[in-house]
């Protein structure tokens, strides 16, 4: 069989709308795009709502890149990218088959996209594969929450995945993350924002290993 078909048009065409970015969301994206420099990775540019972050928070010497397979999203990033003076290079590719080579980047950016990834583990490690060793992986992920909250997300998830374009609400990314052999911590933080049922928001940083 197949990949699963990535088509979500109506969810594109609502998500700017729906997003409440500059109000809540805006200041973590700046948290992300904060003094990048070389070659950079949005593993899901969306809409590219990244872009105006990482235009106006990288260095002269920036070379952005993007990946998005929807073909709805990727033509509003598309437009997003032809009203700003960063030269984006994007892409229709899959986080989980990423067309590049080993250690081709010194940053990747992960934002509010790992809920929406068929294959988040195969995504992760190809994530670890492309970044150089040393370079950093950036996020901001919604999680599955605790206690009550959790459970019913477990029960709306079904009709949220539906409705949101695959998102999943009950993702344990951060475990993932942390779990992962190829990378430390560098920080990870709780924050106070999001919108329910998609709490809590977490941001973090982790660092590549070097090879022993």
């Amino acid at each position: 069989m197949g990949e699963r078909r990535i088509d979500h048009p109506c969810f594109a065409a609502l998500y700017d709308r729906c997003m409440p970015d500059r109000l809540l969301v805006g200041p973590h994206r700046e948290y992300l795009a904060a003094d990048l420099s070389g070659r950079v990775l949005d593993l899901g540019a969306g809409t590219g709502a990244m872009i105006p972050y990482v235009a106006a928070g990288g260095d002269d010497d920036l070379e952005y890149h993007a990946v998005e397979p929807d073909p709805n999203m990727r033509r509003r990033a598309a437009a997003t990218a032809d009203r700003s003076a960063l030269r984006t290079h994007l892409r229709d590719d899959r986080a989980e088959s990423l067309p590049y080579v080993d250690d081709a980047f010194e940053t990747v950016i992960s934002s509010l996209v790992f809920c929406t990834i068929g294959e988040p583990d195969r995504a992760l490690d190809e994530v670890a594969r492309v970044l150089a060793p040393g370079g950093e992986l950036r996020f901001l992920e919604h999680v599955r929450n605790d206690g009550w909250r959790a459970r019913v997300q477990d029960r709306l998830n079904p009709i949220w995945e539906r409705a949101a374009g695959g998102c999943q609400l009950n993702r344990e990314t951060v475990e993932r993350f942390v779990g992962h052999d190829a990378f430390d911590v560098l920080e990870i933080e709780r924050t106070r924002v999001g919108v329910l049922p998609a709490t809590p928001i977490v941001r973090g940083r982790l660092r590549r290993r070097r090879e022993s």
